[in-house]
């Protein structure tokens, strides 16, 4: 329903319509404050590159988030890792992860980006005091956060805007009675914008999702997932439909689908309901983290890669290496 809502196929968002005024006009009212300097933005003594989103729901931030990562890590650039922890909730704040660090603490995207990377991840309600955390205990040359476009009290030197290439804005209005949290025209002021999948307009930086090979959560053992049979695929992502898609791209027909809302804490016996000991249950990364617990020998999961090979693309990952050099 949300998303016919959203999208403007059901009338339903006209009745939203001034629930989303006062959301617009509370939001431009805080972004006002900062501009004027009736708020202060803290402002690290590194440089600071977000990676957020103009709406609501996944449109592929994090594996963003990891490839700019993995970039200046090839690079050789010491990196740093914040966020809000959506999802999570430890027992203080900032909390820096580790292994031992579980979904219940620090929330699924940051164990996620932790476990794919190895680097230094903090979160805490206040991002400044995440990025306080990192350079007390570590020495990063450049952070990352993932999300965080519209938390301005941390000072930003990058900001990037990933954008989902298929239902792009919707109908355009702010939440809730469409996807926005700012409108289109934050573009304007924002240094990169990257398209995850469908036609990228101009200046615009076109990124897809290419799947790897499924990943045995017990094991580790990997196969190509159209290998895989009697397949049950779960997906509690920002927006499940892109991972089904992904499955039917690689030849995989699902016996059935199962979407889970986004940051939903998962247990045991809710997961192990979902599929049969004679079915392979196939879920995102993002659902794997929170399962490798109390995993099962026939529960997999299908990593995916953000890949961005635009020229634009280099030369933001070099923009970025040079802020971490000055």
């Amino acid at each position: 329903m949300i998303a016919r809502i959203w999208s403007g196929e059901s009338p339903l968002w006209l009745l939203l319509l001034p629930l989303s005024w006062l959301y617009g006009l509370v939001s431009g009212a805080i972004r006002l404050s900062y501009r004027l300097g009736l708020k202060k933005s803290w402002r690290a003594p590194v440089p600071v590159a977000v990676v957020g989103n103009l709406t609501a729901g996944g449109n592929g931030k994090t594996p963003v988030a990891i490839w700019l990562v993995e970039q200046l890590q090839q690079q050789g650039i010491r990196v740093g890792v914040v966020s809000r922890g959506y999802g999570g909730k430890a027992a203080q704040y900032p909390l820096i992860l580790n292994d031992q660090t579980t979904t219940a603490e620090a929330g699924d995207e940051p164990v996620l980006i932790y476990q794919r990377t190895g680097v230094p991840v903090a979160v805490s309600p206040s991002r400044s005091d995440a990025v306080k955390a990192l350079l007390a205990e570590h020495a990063p040359q450049i952070i990352i956060t993932d999300d965080g476009l519209q938390h301005y009290r941390l000072a930003r030197d990058v900001e990037i805007v990933v954008i989902d290439g298929i239902r792009r804005f919707g109908n355009g209005w702010w939440l809730p009675a469409g996807p926005m949290r700012e409108r289109a025209s934050r573009l304007k002021s924002v240094d990169a914008v990257i398209v995850n999948g469908g036609v990228p307009r101009a200046e615009e930086i076109p990124m897809r999702l290419q799947p790897g090979m499924a990943v045995n959560l017990l094991t580790g053992e990997k196969v190509a997932v159209s290998k895989l049979s009697d397949v049950v695929a779960m997906a509690g992502i920002g927006h499940p439909p892109r991972f089904f898609a992904t499955l039917d791209q690689c030849g995989v027909q699902p016996v059935k689908t199962i979407a889970l809302s986004d940051h939903q804490a998962l247990d045991a016996a809710e997961v192990e309901s979902l599929a049969s000991d004679n079915q392979t249950l196939v879920m995102t990364e993002k659902d794997a983290v929170k399962c490798r617990a109390f995993a099962k020998k026939n529960w997999w999961y299908l990593p995916v890669d953000a890949v961005i090979d635009d020229r634009r693309a280099s030369q933001l990952i070099q923009q970025l290496v040079t802020l971490a050099h000055r």
